[in-house]
């Protein structure tokens, strides 16, 4: 099983309807876990295993920038413990 990455692209959207044509475009990837788009930062975050390239070439229509792409972490790990 391929890993999965969290890959975070800063893109220039001003409103709702191109929020929901530029998830609509990226949606379309194969490979996506999880999508979310914040508005407030103009910052949309994809989980999955997907090549930023092609995200990025999905969101023609709009200025994107690559600000991060690493591994997704595991949320709600806890650590492992040793009895002595």
């Amino acid at each position: 099983m391929p890993e999965s990455k969290k890959v975070v692209i800063k893109v220039d959207i001003n409103d709702n309807d191109e929020k929901r044509k530029a998830l609509k475009a990226v949606s379309g990837l194969s490979g996506i876990d999880s999508l979310a788009m914040d508005m407030k930062d103009k910052k949309m975050t994809i989980v999955g295993d997907v090549d930023p390239v092609d995200v990025i070439g999905k969101l023609k229509n709009w200025h994107a920038d690559v600000l991060s792409v690493g591994h997704a972490k595991e949320e709600n790990k806890e650590p492992e413990t040793k009895d002595i």
